[in-house]
């Protein structure tokens, strides 16, 4: 089975092709160059939209703006070649880079998404002596991190983005695209300025 599976809940947007479980090949970059990275990697497969047979795209938490944008995406393209998609939590993806890490995504306004999932000051966060905390929320919050006694990788380390490879080894319910939903946790900005 030719798999697409895509992320772009986090300042990262990733990208991979998998077939069968074998990764054909992955991208990072932004949500804003998702569709040209797709096509790269169509191209390089030798592999044409027509060719997959299933979506997986990253249903957040993380900026509202760019889980909507993967989702929009992954809808628009699963409908129009009439093919069935699934949605893998950001936090869970992120969790499956090492076993026993703990995910943490940027929420912006000091905060950051972690597991259940909720949005909280990284300051309130209880964490063990040791655990290694991994993702964008990890990097921006590094000194707060380590304060509380965590291990955080360097800012370069690979297990801070959410890769589609792990999305796709994740998703399990393949379904109709419209039944996809994304994760939000918190309202949007929008919705809570009351416009």
């Amino acid at each position: 089975m030719l798999v697409l599976a895509f992320d772009t809940a986090t300042d990262v947007a990733t990208s991979a092709l998998v077939l069968d479980g074998h990764v054909l090949g992955e991208r990072a970059g932004t949500a804003r160059a998702l569709v040209g990275d797709v096509d790269d990697l169509l191209a390089s497969a030798g592999s044409t939209p027509a060719d997959l047979d299933a979506l997986v795209v990253g249903t957040g938490p993380g900026s509202f703006t760019s889980t909507r944008i993967g989702l929009a995406f992954a809808r628009g393209l699963g409908l129009a070649l009439e093919i069935p998609g699934a949605g893998v939590s950001t936090l869970d993806a992120l969790a499956a880079a090492q076993p026993g890490a703990y995910p943490v995504v940027d929420a912006r306004r000091q905060e950051v998404f972690v597991e259940g999932p909720r949005v909280l000051s990284p300051d309130d966060l209880e964490l063990a002596e040791g655990v290694l905390c991994i993702g964008g929320g990890a990097v921006r919050y590094r000194a707060v991190f380590e304060r509380l006694g965590a291990v955080v990788p360097p800012d370069d380390d690979e297990r801070h983005l959410p890769h589609a490879r792990l999305h796709a080894g994740l998703a399990r319910d393949f379904a109709d695209v419209d039944r996809l939903e994304p994760i939000y946790v918190r309202a949007p900005d929008a919705e809570r300025s009351g416009t």
